[in-house]
């Protein structure tokens, strides 16, 4: 099923699950890209958290800082950041412009209570520095 997926963003844990690696730092994150790019996943997203997003596409990586933020709750971070991300793709972005987007758009999430309502409006990416 993964060679017919044009990009996946698995978190640290589901990364583990789908490469049988145990992602605990950037090392065992590439390597789990590696393993998941080479089952046919052509863009693999590793969101890392506080630590930012790994984006391995056409064995390259590139490791997309997260915005320091005081987390309040993380339950719509996944969601916001696959929308954001999907968004940006869809307007043309590059891989990387898109995902540099979508850690801003969740790091945004994570400073509100709720899911929904955690969603920033596009104006409020664009003032967040």
């Amino acid at each position: 099923m993964l060679k017919h997926i044009y990009a996946i963003t698995p978190n640290e844990t589901e990364a583990e699950i789908i490469s049988g690696i145990k992602v605990t730092d950037l090392q065992s994150a590439e390597k789990a890209a590696l393993a998941i790019a080479n089952m046919g996943v052509p863009h693999v997203i590793i969101t890392l958290g506080s630590k930012g997003a790994l984006l391995y596409a056409g064995s390259q990586t590139t490791l997309i800082p997260a915005h320091k933020v005081e987390a309040v709750d993380t339950t719509a971070a996944g969601d916001v950041f696959n929308g954001a991300f999907t968004l940006a793709l869809s307007e043309g972005k590059s891989f990387i412009d898109a995902v540099s987007f979508a850690c801003k758009a969740s790091a945004i999430s994570v400073t509100r209570i709720g899911a929904q309502a955690s969603a920033p409006y596009r104006e409020e990416t664009e003032q967040f520095a």
